[in-house]
């Protein structure tokens, strides 16, 4: 049986998420994938356990299936000792303004599933006294926009769920935290128009997501450039926020 530590990501399909095996796979941790389809999951596992002589497991999980989490995570072998959600939906701000399916879908899968999630993983660490538990969120949750507030709204409730989580735990051995990376290029942003100094690529996150897990980091902006911006948006009075149509 192995000694190593174990990650599990949630939203392993994902370009973050596969950046983020990698990082923890690369560190020695055994890893699990887990997503909506296992076939697509499958090649990444492989690659994962030839390049770097760990263990990968596959796990079907999907976010929108409140009902299914608890036989999830008793579904688990091995409870990790670290757990990212990385599972999100950006969706179209402007369809989700009528169409409330496609607006609840934005939500769900932005707030209620992770928040969920994790909060059950929580309560496992909590009792075994130690764990990390990671949570991707993003900076349009800092403040809601014009263009995106569907979406921005979910990610505020996640950050706030984050928070509280971490509050808790604090004195618990068990640490929480908030990822929020800015503009990364990945299939979810193909296609919109991205500023260069403030885009990331998918591996840096995947890089700052196991520096914040191995230096207990509660809040991380992967790009330091937004911390400053989005301190200049939070700031601006809301007679001038309105009128900036971004």
């Amino acid at each position: 049986m192995t000694s190593r530590k174990t990650v599990l990501v949630l939203g392993g399909s994902s370009d973050i998420g596969r950046a983020a095996a990698r990082a923890f796979a690369k560190a020695g941790y055994d890893v699990g994938l887990a997503g909506r389809d296992l076939g697509v999951l499958e090649p990444d596992a492989a690659d994962l356990r030839a390049r770097y002589n760990v263990e990968v497991g596959l796990h079907k999980f999907d976010v929108l299936d409140t009902g299914s989490f608890d036989g999830f995570v008793a579904s688990l072998a091995t409870l990790p000792d670290v757990v990212i959600s990385i599972v999100g939906l950006l969706g179209v701000q402007q369809n989700a303004e009528s169409d409330l399916a496609h607006a609840t879908a934005i939500m769900r899968s932005n707030y209620e599933g992770p928040s969920l999630i994790l909060g059950l993983f929580a309560e496992k660490f909590l009792d075994r006294g130690s764990g990390t538990l990671v949570g991707v969120s993003s900076v349009a949750g800092d403040r809601g926009r014009a263009s995106n507030y569907v979406y921005g709204s979910a990610k505020a409730g996640f950050s706030a769920f984050l928070s509280g989580l971490r509050a808790r735990a604090s004195s618990s051995g068990v640490h929480v935290v908030t990822v929020k990376p800015g503009f990364v290029r990945t299939k979810m942003t193909e296609g919109m128009k991205l500023i260069g100094p403030l885009t990331v690529e998918a591996s840096v996150v995947g890089d700052a997501i196991f520096q914040a897990v191995e230096r207990s980091t509660d809040v991380v902006y992967v790009s330091g450039k937004w911390r400053l911006v989005m301190l200049i948006i939070k700031t601006l009075p809301e007679a001038v926020f309105k009128k900036l149509k971004f």
